[in-house]
């Protein structure tokens, strides 16, 4: 091969002469006595030389980052205009559900509207069509303008140290979600209420009245709370606590306040789920949201059916299980592939089938199955909700984009770490150390989107 890349003959065409004698391939060279500048004399026809590249190839460790970003087609990130990071983790995160980007697109407003809300989802429109034509990054100047025109509290200046103030990345998400909701409204319904809602049912009663019949209210949510004391270690627990809370009001049949237990059950689970981390607590001999950073470890997979109406989890029993099959299979691939021999082609067996519950399936933007996979982060650093850095970690789907890096590290999914205009791909593993418990980045907001059927 050495001496095709010289003189561009076929190795199969090649008959190489030393000493008299032909070269063998099981010729052991060093029986040869070779020295230094010997001549070997190879006999063949030579075809076309192999052309030098265009362009020398240049290995990724020898890379700048500005160079490993753009072999990765790794996408554009957004300018800090000082003290806007919360804003910018938000807007990559919520990227992650491209049917907030089908309806922006499918609205026919633009800039210049006398509503400023509509102006601040045009605004929105116009920022994502540059980040994807953008190769640096995007300064988010004519949105960050609407945004502060629509809610004036995130121009508040810092007396202090001059210049806007840090601001709470879970409240940019929830006022952005609300105007969306208004503005991309169709029809009484929105993409928002479709799959970024559900409904809630809570109940509430109290042991100081039992003949007090219980009361029963149905609400929309757009976020599971995740409740963090020193019990709650997992998310799971801290949802839990979030959905049972013991609360004060008045009871008409004793006439005065009384302690209500409210028991919240989900009636109806949205595609796309948000989770929101109670990292901050109000300090008032401090005047300050202090942050509470106990570790809570959270998964890459999220079953919420114990948390849904039994009602619920009856009618999303089958598609439960067809999530639960796919997943068995997908792992059977991985064992299978992982091993030193190649892979061997096997009949697929079909998966079984099952029949998806007609009200679900009618539900459009619903999760039937309760199961859900994450797919993006907003995290904090820094000890309050007006201080520190918020970044914004993003799945990268499977063929899409660029090549993924190669990593000793086995991960089943590469993520995009949105650190403002400084944008770069982490591992699985680094995903999961965001869960708290020191000065390292800690997730503040989860968003995670329904398992496939298919």
């Amino acid at each position: 091969m050495q001496l095709y890349s010289l003189t561009g003959v076929e190795p199969d065409r090649q008959k190489i002469l030393v000493k008299g004698g032909q070269l063998k391939d099981d010729t052991q060279m060093s029986a040869l006595g070779l020295v230094e500048g010997q001549i070997l004399m190879m006999m063949g026809t030579a075809g076309e030389l192999p052309k030098a590249p265009l362009q020398p190839v240049k290995f990724m460790e020898d890379m700048t980052d500005t160079e490993m970003a753009q072999a990765l087609a790794i996408p554009a990130g957004l300018t800090n205009l000082g003290n806007t990071c919360y804003m910018n983790a938000t807007l990559q995160c919520l990227k992650a559900v491209p049917e907030l980007k089908t309806a922006l697109d499918a609205h026919p407003s633009g800039m210049g509207q006398n509503d400023p809300r509509k102006n601040l989802a045009a605004s929105l429109r116009q920022l994502y069509d540059q980040l994807a034509a953008a190769g640096d990054g995007v300064p988010p100047l004519v949105f960050w303008q609407f945004l502060r025109q629509v809610f004036p509290k995130f121009g508040a200046q810092d007396r202090q140290h001059g210049g806007f103030m840090q601001q709470d990345a879970e409240e940019c998400w929830g006022e952005l979600l609300t105007t969306l909701d208004h503005v991309l409204r169709k029809d009484d319904a929105s993409v928002v209420e479709q799959f970024m809602s559900g409904t809630m049912v809570t109940t509430l009663s109290t042991e100081e009245a039992p003949e007090e019949p219980a009361t029963v209210r149905e609400q929309p949510f757009r976020k599971l709370d995740c409740m963090i004391d020193k019990s709650v270690n997992y998310v799971a627990q801290g949802i839990a606590r979030g959905l049972e809370q013991v609360i004060e009001k008045r009871s008409d049949s004793l006439g005065r306040n009384a302690d209500y237990k409210a028991v919240s059950r989900v009636a109806r689970l949205p595609q796309y789920l948000t989770v929101a981390f109670n990292r901050f607590s109000w300090k008032a001999a401090e005047a300050v949201e202090a942050k509470i950073v106990k570790s809570v470890k959270y998964p890459l997979d999220l079953d919420v059916t114990e948390f849904c109406t039994e009602q619920l989890q009856t009618q999303m029993r089958p598609a439960r299980q067809r999530v639960r099959d796919i997943d068995d299979r997908l792992a059977a691939e991985r064992k299978r592939n992982s091993g030193k021999r190649p892979a061997t082609e096997e009949a697929v067996e079909p998966l079984p089938p099952f029949v998806l519950d007609d009200a679900l399936k009618a539900d459009v933007g619903c999760n039937p199955s309760g199961v859900y996979e994450l797919v993006a982060v907003v995290t904090h650093v820094g000890r309050s909700a007006n201080s520190g850095h918020y970044m914004g970690w993003v799945r990268k789907e499977k063929g899409v984009g660029g090549p993924e890096p190669k990593s000793a590290v086995e991960t089943r999914n590469w993520w995009y770490k949105f650190d403002d205009d400084d944008v770069s791909m982490v591992t699985d593993d680094e995903i999961l150390k965001l869960c708290g418990g020191g000065d390292w980045h800690t997730a503040y907001v989860t968003l995670y989107r329904a398992k496939q059927l298919d």
